[in-house]
């Protein structure tokens, strides 16, 4: 968190508000105009706090070059206060650790001497703005000159400097003066995930999910270890520093003094959610449990991984101001305060409008054979709607390649790799435990993992035909059997709430196929499966279909040219009088009355379907171009 300005004569460029400090470039700078800024220094405001910030805020607009961009930062005025041409608004967790102490007045007068100023607390925007004003008058008449450090208490530091390197190295000596002092650093050591989150989470994750499903992040290092250990020691982390905390985590934070087992502790927390709602107003963003970790939640995947680092940075200022004479938080006025501030609601409002969207953003999905071909586009399609993808495929280095790529882009969900062979029960719990570790829980499930080698009854050795059998049908199984585990577990906590499980079929699932007997077979069976565990697991409402995709020219399964269908099928002689490949393809073309072959964006259709309806289970939906037409 933080702010940063530049000023050049009678124009102020500062980090639009909403915006991240980390993300600073031109699209996320606003200009204004200094002249008409200087205006809120010499004008006369209302007394009443909310008119005030209004008046102020149309005053801010109105300095705006562009009054079309991002909104200016309510720091807007102090930065402009200053005279150095740069500064540089931070939060460090060192320096706040000094900043949030009981005894970090004198401590900032013996390590910076009189010329660094301090700002005791004071209500951001306008009322920060005034004080810093004030004092800032009486330190030039003192100094003749603009102080270079501006410490904020329990807020953070401000550093100005008429170039980037000068502000650079005041960082770093503020930060050697303050490490010198420290008597113990903090350890944040990952330590083993407890074994109980396979069924803690999911529940969690519903408890949390009254608005909408939440996504969770969770973390057990030797610093949670350190608070979780009492209330006692939770105490030294259970109320914000600054005003940023407020902001990411709210005010309240709840502690949950564990049971033994997992259905114990899913008791416990469904019980102190609840009186934690009762007595808060709303549901804890922080949920800290004895003996298992941290959990985090927000609504999307990247305000629940700042949520997480917000607080990982309050429990290391926490830490640390025990070099300092013990921790100072927020006091009850000035938390209030900043849970009616406009400015906040106008950032909190700026988060959710980033979060609105289809029904499949933010869903938690498991996507098999995911590295490459349909599987992959699948992924990425699921990715570019919104949701959280974990990609699962035996191929490690095409997979970490395709999750690389989403996660390139700058959205608020994030995909996981896991290597994964869906014919070993060990790995498929494997996988869908990354899913509950790396995001809380399971929505959908696309059991896509598929091999494919034709031949003929006399072609066909046991053993390719058992690999083919455990692959394309046992592989169905052993995922839905862990994962609806996971949607069993959340929708007992929010009965009603519905998710999908899809296996990727073929028509070669609803027509049998010449010299393809090992994968028809497999197929056909995965329908049965289909069908069978849509009965056993509706009550649950959990919705079991299958998609059928004709042929798939385009990905590796057909057009490999060393192992693909095409090459399969030339070589096996299933094409009576075919020469080449371009005569194999042609022949399958011909026999879909679309006279092509099927895409990913055809499947995509039927997948985004069957997830949005709520009155299908059990189906075979063919996606063959009218080559299989169903009676």
């Amino acid at each position: 968190g933080g702010n940063a300005s530049y000023k050049s004569g009678d124009r102020l460029w500062i980090k639009a508000s909403g915006t991240k400090l980390a993300n600073l470039g031109q699209g996320t700078l606003v200009v204004l105009d200094r002249k008409k800024l200087d205006r809120i220094s010499a004008s006369e405001y209302s007394k009443d706090t909310g008119t005030r910030e209004k008046q102020v805020k149309a005053h801010l607009m109105d300095a705006l070059e562009d009054p079309e961009e991002y909104r200016p930062s309510v720091e807007t005025s102090l930065h402009n206060l200053i005279g150095y041409r740069f500064v540089v608004h931070l939060h460090p967790s060192l320096i706040n650790a000094l900043l949030c102490s009981v005894d970090s007045v004198r401590l900032v007068r013996d390590l910076f001497g009189s010329e660094a100023m301090y700002i005791p607390y004071t209500d951001p925007g306008y009322a920060l703005f005034k004080k810093t004003e004030r004092e800032m008058k009486a330190y030039r008449k003192h100094f003749g000159k603009d102080p270079r450090i501006i410490f904020l208490e329990n807020h953070g530091v401000l550093v100005s400097a008429d170039s980037t390197p000068e502000i650079r190295s005041v960082y770093e000596e503020l930060t050697a003066k303050i490490e010198e002092k420290l008597k113990q650093r903090a350890d944040l050591t990952e330590l083993p995930d407890d074994d109980r989150i396979e069924t803690v989470l999911p529940a969690v994750r519903m408890m949390l999910s009254a608005g909408g499903p939440v996504i969770l992040r969770y973390r057990h290092d030797k610093l949670i270890r350190h608070f979780y250990g009492s209330a006692e020691r939770f105490a030294l982390v259970s109320a914000p520093f600054t005003p940023d905390m407020m902001v990411y985590c709210m005010a309240a934070y709840l502690y949950i003094d564990a049971g033994k087992s997992a259905e114990d502790l899913v008791g416990q927390a469904r019980e102190s959610i609840g009186k934690f709602k009762e007595e808060h107003g709303y549901l804890p963003r922080i949920i800290m449990v004895r003996d298992f970790g941290l959990i985090c939640a927000e609504s999307d995947d990247r305000s629940a991984s700042t949520v997480l680092e917000v607080y990982t940075d309050l429990m290391k200022i926490s830490f640390h101001t025990g070099s300092f004479g013990g921790p100072r938080f927020m006091a009850p006025d000035q938390i209030a305060f900043i849970e009616s501030w406009e400015a906040e609601n106008y950032r909190r409002n700026l988060a959710m409008k980033a979060r609105a969207g289809s029904e499949i953003r933010n869903r938690i999905s498991i996507i098999t054979g995911a590295s490459q071909g349909l599987g992959a586009g699948i992924a990425a399609r699921l990715f570019e709607e919104g949701a959280n993808v974990v990609l699962a495929d035996i191929n490690e280095k095409e997979g970490r390649k395709q999750t690389e790529q989403l996660n390139g882009e700058a959205r608020r969900n994030r995909a996981v790799f896991v290597k994964t062979d869906v014919t070993d029960p060990g790995s498929v719990g494997s996988m869908v435990r990354t899913a509950v570790r790396e995001f809380g829980g399971l929505d959908i499930l696309v059991s896509n993992a598929g091999i494919l080698h034709a031949g003929g009854l006399d072609e066909m050795e046991p053993e390719t035909f058992g690999k083919m059998t455990s692959v394309n049908y046992n592989g169905f199984y052993l995922c839905t059997r862990f994962g609806a585990r996971i949607m069993k577990i959340q929708e007992s906590e929010k009965p009603g709430y519905s998710t999908d499980i899809i296996q990727v079929n073929s028509k070669s699932g609803l027509k049998g196929s010449k010299m393809n007997f090992a994968y028809a077979g497999a197929k056909f069976g995965g329908i049965g499966l289909v069908q069978s565990f849509a009965l056993e697991l509706v009550s649950h409402h959990i919705k079991v279909n299958a998609v059928c995709p004709g042929n798939f020219f385009d990905g590796p399964l057909w057009s490999d040219p060393e192992k693909g269908l095409l090459v399969q099928y030339l070589r096996a002689g299933k094409v009576p009088g075919a020469k080449s490949i371009r005569d194999v393809r042609r022949h399958y073309e011909d026999q879909v009355p679309m006279n092509r072959g099927c895409r990913i964006e055809d499947v995509m259709q039927a997948i985004l379907y069957i997830i949005g309806q709520q009155y299908e289970t059990g189906q075979a939906v063919p996606v063959t171009g009218g080559q299989i037409m169903l009676h």
